[in-house]
């Protein structure tokens, strides 16, 4: 199709030429028809675009989104959701092979161990495991390849009977006789996604072996602390500071700062329920789901996949509450979800000083309830506005008489008197009033918090 597509279009400019070239009249003068032959050549030129944009497109869904390669398209898509090795085995099971009729090996050279197997001839078979060993050796690079049916590796794919994925010593055997038929192109997107499966479990594997054979608490901090933004990015019209303070050495507080394009940011603020590793895997996995969904804009997908992936971990009264906001600096705008977080604010310069708009939750805690119908809420922004986002550690601050630091005057006299300055000193102003008001106590509980200051 794309052939005849640019056989049309060279007709279409060699015609033009020969309408380019002079012609005289019946009195002798010459004249020229550059102008209009260009302006028939442009618009022949956008509709052979168009017409090869349609049929690339057409192509794409044909190879990539039907036929064989949607199998393939599935799985990666589940993929993105696996968080541990029994995850895994029943996506490989439910998909490769009931949907695929595939046979797998999935092994851990590192280890030299095999991890699942099909119950079927040639999966559970020495000899298939010997000359796989043979001939993709512990060393064997990460990538995807494609095997014979000899087991040897091939690089005609009309040839191939399989192909096998490699991340971390951890390899993948897929047996499928008709390999030929997947379009090529859905394998770097396998072996990427698969590179994430592998390094995710081992982050969650590591945090676990860390706490349940050792009291490094210290090692387990660090690691968790890694998910967190390590600096904050550089973003037009959006200043931002902020603050995290576990109150031991691990948390389930956490927060993101994720730019979708040169005016938008996704801004993200939440606490897991509890405390210590549970809350600590939690928030990573958390951290994690965000991190690799493709579609950020699309808040109500954002919101179901993490609480799926909390439900998927099967701890017994995990959840979360979060605020997700995407601040959009070009039509001065926030849509966002607040599930449940201590009231985030907007704080708005006016002529009587700032005025304060709380952006109320509009959704319930994640990873324990039925979410239900979710729908994303909106509000104008201004120039100068400031946005408050913070866990209710800075909030239940309790003075020696018992008063919580959000229900006092000096707490949203502190807020006013912060809303001008910049988001690093109205984080200073914060954190020291939390520490007067607390005295000389032991704080209770995690603090965190976010402050984004717009249009600046």
């Amino acid at each position: 199709m794309l052939v005849v597509i640019d056989v049309f279009a060279v007709a279409a400019f060699l015609l033009l030429v020969f309408l380019m070239l002079p012609a005289k009249t019946e009195s002798g003068k010459v004249i020229y028809a550059p102008l209009i032959a260009a302006a028939l050549f442009l618009a022949v030129l956008f509709l052979v675009n168009r017409l090869k944009s349609a049929a690339l497109s057409k192509i794409k869904h044909k190879n990539l989104e039907s036929g064989e390669t949607l199998l393939l398209k599935n799985f990666i898509e589940k993929l993105r959701f696996c968080y541990t090795l029994d995850d895994f085995y029943t996506l490989l099971g439910d998909v490769l092979e009931k949907q695929g009729d595939c046979a797998i090996l999935f092994e851990d050279r590192n280890k030299n161990y095999m991890l699942y197997n099909s119950p079927n001839r040639i999966a559970s078979s020495e000899t298939t495991r010997d000359k796989l060993n043979q001939y993709f050796g512990e060393e064997w690079p990460d990538g995807y390849y494609y095997f014979d049916r000899h087991l040897g590796v091939t690089s005609k794919y009309s040839k191939a009977r399989g192909f096998i994925l490699c991340a971390d010593k951890h390899h993948l055997y897929v047996f499928c006789r008709y390999t030929r038929l997947f379009d090529t192109s859905i394998f770097p997107q396998l072996i990427e996604e698969y590179k994430r499966f592998i390094t995710r479990t081992k982050t969650i594997a590591d945090l676990s072996e860390i706490a349940s054979t050792t009291k490094e608490w210290q090692q387990l901090a660090e690691t968790q602390q890694s998910f967190l933004p390590q600096k904050i990015p550089n973003i037009p019209k959006l200043k931002i500071a902020t603050y995290f303070r576990p109150l031991v050495n691990v948390s389930g507080d956490y927060f993101s700062i994720l730019p979708i394009d040169s005016s938008k940011t996704l801004l993200m603020l939440g606490d897991v329920s509890g405390k210590g590793l549970p809350a600590a895997l939690i928030m990573g996995l958390v951290m994690n789901t965000v991190k690799i969904i493709e579609d950020k804009e699309d808040l109500v997908g954002v919101i179901h996949a993490i609480d799926k992936a909390i439900k998927g971990m099967h701890l017994q009264d995990k959840y979360t509450v979060l605020f997700l906001g995407i601040v959009d600096t070009e039509k001065m705008k926030i849509r966002y979800i607040n599930a449940s977080m201590s009231d985030p604010i907007i704080l708005t310069p006016s002529p009587d000083g700032y005025r304060i708009r709380p952006l109320t939750s509009n959704a319930s805690l994640i990873g324990i309830l039925d979410v239900g119908d979710i729908t994303v809420a909106e509000k104008r922004l201004f120039r100068g506005d400031t946005i408050l986002m913070a866990t209710d550690g800075v909030s239940e601050v309790m003075d020696d008489s018992g008063v919580e630091l959000g229900d006092t005057d000096i707490f949203k006299k502190t807020l006013i008197a912060g809303a001008g300055k910049s988001p690093q000193e109205f984080v200073n102003d914060i954190v020291d009033l939390i520490m007067k008001y607390n005295g000389d106590k032991k704080l209770h509980d995690d603090v965190t918090m976010m402050i984004a200051k717009v249009g600046y």
